[in-house]
């Protein structure tokens, strides 16, 4: 025997009960004949419902009336032969007219009463279950209609009446067996009590009512068909990446379904529960899904949790005082007053020094709760023992559940560190002794946020998703793209890591999407799609959106984006940047920034900013991080000084060669702008601040590489001028490089706590003399690598690189 329950969705139209009669036809041809229990067609008990209270305030509930008819008559219609329509459209009518009358008493009335209403409201079951049974009876002769209230007894509680199990299990029982060989159609959600009244089962009855037979007749299985494939990891609504679980237990369930699932309601297991007779929640529109069965042990799986379930809406009240330390009795004498006014408590933390106790309540209890401990304990707020009770609201409730989870070590730390590595302040936290569930209470504005970054943090074998916001769609930025799109598989199958650049803007236009910007149209839709760009909305936008895993890329080389990296660390945003200007701007500046980063637990990484994409910084922060000391580091780190003095030879001239680089788009439009070795003191900068100095831009030492006529120059073909003129300068230097067998070199060094840039000749052995084309070099000379520098030598420029550098940052940034 299996009992199968199917909920609003699954009769609310003529399409969907031709689906459930799939379902029953497959099993049917197998021998199969199940006990049917039925919900009302969705939305006809929230309409019953409105129809009544209305009714009490002289509203006219006519129209609903005959939605609710046309409702059911349009199945009538569409699904039961003509010549058999007559006894359903009869017996529908009467229940309608029975409604009616009722309705009208209430309307004339004034008054709807509890009672009134559970008649009232089970109308739906009636009219669905009734229906259901009629269209089945064309391809099933030995279908039967069920009124469950004969059946399930209960006490007079009207609107959620406490089942009496023990004599509704023997009444099932006796009426099954009366009816051998019948296909049972049920109505869910509705019972009476010892004087035949109706009563209903609240939220979740027409489970509870499945539950119930199910127990009663210890059935194989109890089947929930709806409109999902089962319980997921989380909420799909917020979560993308959610998906259904094949096995859980029942406490597992009960603690998801607590903690805001609405696939089931924790009650309707319990007769389950009892006996041990295993749950399957199914989806009635793709029946070959196998759903998820909820058993007496789930056994364990190869994820550390179950799922993530999660109370949108909450309020955490706060009681503290003096006179809560010590005092036996507070706390029951506190819950005791909530239970009593039905004040249903979510969570509950202590302090260890027993001076504060803070719970969460449902926001529409929390003013009632607050009025009543404020009355109850009005003696001890008065001699100052308690401070007054503190509401906060807008917050919610977070739970991560499984069984694993017992004595599994990690579990709290794994949590937590998702949660605090995107800024998610934590307000309270809740675990039993059972290790079952870890509750924690958050911000609700961060809720979705939270939920996805727990569930990657958790389900490691779906992809961790890294959100990009990314600023500068030139060189660099869309050979970044490139490189993402073209890594993107390899990225899926090895690193587990899935890229969305989810906003993008250049100096002009600005796009977002939170599905992500496709990286094979992102031109088209920015020019077509794209607002105009606000670098200020750009930024207010990523904050509003507060994704997990958000990295801003600033791929420019503007000063503006720079001045906003601490709101975006304060916003818990890291950041990854190829632009030099913040780290080479004021000492002051770049602590501050390091400082921000590290408080709100982000990353900073700026690879780029020295070598493109060689790992000089990373390097340098390596040999620091594990405990090396660095002596003396020597660098060329400009590719286009280090192109022009490496062609520099033979009968080629100084003023050649730099008009060649230029050519060759290796310098600026003004070459100046290059030998003057300002980026290069940037560069050194940087990595003299990264080495531990607290050094401004002041403190290097600079030597020239022009004659000052050159660089005084009014423009660029005066500086060429000026170049031809300065020839003998540039011959002397090459010939003298020439006859002593060495090559001219502009070297930057860091040694004794000081920084200098200047022109050398270097001989064969020093570790620049081989230098090509536009190559970087650094040499790090430290107490572990004191004989033989460790060197680092590579292309020190170009978007491949550059880019290259970004992307490896930024999955540095993602991990």
């Amino acid at each position: 025997m299996k009992i199968l329950k199917f909920g609003g969705t699954s009769v609310g139209s003529a399409e969907s009960i031709n689906a459930l009669l799939d379902i029953l036809k497959q099993g049917y041809e197998q021998g199969e004949k199940p006990i049917v229990v039925l919900s009302a067609m969705s939305g006809i008990t929230n309409l019953l419902t409105k129809m009544a209270e209305e009714a009490e305030q002289g509203i006219s509930f006519g129209p609903a009336l005959k939605e609710l008819e046309s409702r059911h008559f349009t199945v009538v219609k569409q699904l039961i032969q003509i010549k058999n329509q007559n006894p359903v459209f009869t017996q529908l009518k009467i229940y309608l007219n029975e409604l009616e009358d009722l309705l009208q008493g209430v309307l004339n009335l004034r008054e709807l009463s509890s009672q009134s209403k559970d008649l009232i409201v089970s109308y739906g079951e009636r009219c669905s279950a009734f229906l259901v049974s009629k269209i089945a009876a064309q391809y099933f002769p030995e279908s039967l209609f069920v009124e469950a209230s004969s059946l399930i007894k209960t006490d007079s509680n009207f609107g959620n009446a406490r089942v009496d199990l023990q004599q509704s299990e023997l009444l099932i029982r006796q009426f099954v067996q009366e009816n051998p060989g019948k296909f049972l159609f049920v109505t869910g959600f509705i019972a009476s009590n010892v004087n035949g009244r109706i009563t209903t089962l609240g939220r979740g009855g027409s489970d509870y009512t499945a539950a119930i037979f199910g127990a009663a007749l210890q059935a194989e299985a109890i089947e929930i068909w709806t409109d999902v494939d089962g319980m997921l990891t989380a909420d799909p609504r917020m979560v993308k990446k959610a998906f259904p679980l094949p096995i859980l237990s029942y406490t597992e369930a009960m603690e998801l379904s607590y903690f805001g699932a609405k696939v089931i309601y924790p009650p309707t297991m319990i007769p389950a529960f009892m006996k041990k007779v295993p749950i399957v929640i199914r989806n009635t529109f793709n029946p070959s899904f196998p759903g998820t069965i909820i058993q007496y042990d789930s056994g364990r799986t190869s994820y550390p949790i179950k799922g993530i379930s999660s109370i949108n809406a909450i309020s955490v009240i706060n009681v503290s005082g003096s006179g809560m330390i010590g005092k036996a009795g507070f706390s029951g004498r506190l819950f005791s007053l909530l239970a009593h006014e039905q004040i249903n408590i979510v969570l509950i933390t202590q302090s260890s020094s027993e001076h504060s106790i803070t719970f969460a309540v449902h926001p529409a209890d929390a003013l009632r709760a607050k009025h009543l401990i404020e009355t109850e304990f009005e003696l001890e707020l008065l001699a100052k023992k308690l401070e007054p009770p503190v509401i906060e609201n807008e917050l919610s409730v977070l739970a991560i559940v499984g069984e694993n989870m017992k004595q599994t070590p990690g579990m709290s730390g794994r949590l937590f560190h998702a949660l605090g590595r995107n800024g998610i302040n934590v307000r309270a936290i809740a675990q039993g002794s059972s290790e079952y569930n870890i509750s924690v209470i958050i911000s609700q504005a961060d809720l979705s946020k939270a939920l996805n970054a727990v569930h990657d943090a958790f389900f490691t074998a779906l992809k961790k998703t890294l959100h990009v916001f990314n600023l500068g769609t030139g060189n660099i930025g869309s050979t970044l793209f490139r490189q993402l799109l073209e890594q993107e598989a390899f990225l899926r199958d090895n690193n587990d890591i899935q890229v969305k650049v989810v906003g993008m803007s250049n100096s002009r236009k600005m796009l977002f999407d939170v599905e992500g910007i496709s990286l094979t149209s992102w031109q088209t839709e920015l020019d077509s799609k794209g607002e105009t760009a606000s670098l200020e909305t750009f930024i207010s936008r990523m904050q509003q959106l507060n994704l997990p895993n958000c990295i801003f890329v600033d791929n420019t080389a503007s000063e503006e984006p720079t001045k906003h990296y601490l709101k975006i660390f304060e916003s818990n945003i890291s950041v990854v940047t190829c632009n030099k200007i913040a780290n080479s701007s004021s000492y002051a500046q770049y602590k501050q920034l390091r400082d921000t980063a590290r408080r709100h637990g982000v990353d900073f990484f700026y690879e780029t900013n020295v070598g493109a994409g060689l790992p000089i910084v990373r390097t340098l922060k390596d040999l620091m991080t594990s405990g090396d000391r660095i002596i003396r580091i020597e660098a060329i780190l400009s590719g286009t000084i280090s192109y022009i003095f490496n062609n520099f030879i033979g009968d080629a001239s100084f003023h050649d060669v730099v008009k060649k680089a230029q050519a060759l788009g290796y310098t600026e439009p003004d070459p100046r702008d290059d030998l003057r070795g300002t980026d290069f003191m940037r560069k050194m900068l940087i990595l003299a601040r990264d080495s531990g100095l607290a050094i401004e831009a002041k403190d290097v030492d600079l030597g020239a590489i022009l004659p000052k006529a050159c660089l005084d120059a009014a423009s660029v073909e005066d500086f060429y001028l000026e170049l031809q003129k300065e020839a003998a300068y540039f011959d002397t230097l090459k010939e003298k490089a020439q006859r002593e067998n060495r090559a001219i070199r502009y070297i930057g060094k860091l040694e004794d706590g000081k920084v200098s840039i200047a022109l050398e000749l270097v001989d064969e052995k020093h570790p620049f003399f081989n230098l090509s084309g536009s190559d970087n070099v650094i040499s790090f000379t430290t107490e572990r690598y004191k004989e033989r520098p460790l060197v680092v030598k590579g292309p020190g420029a170009g978007s491949e690189v550059t880019a290259g550098g970004v992307f490896a940052d930024l999955m540095n940034a993602g991990a």
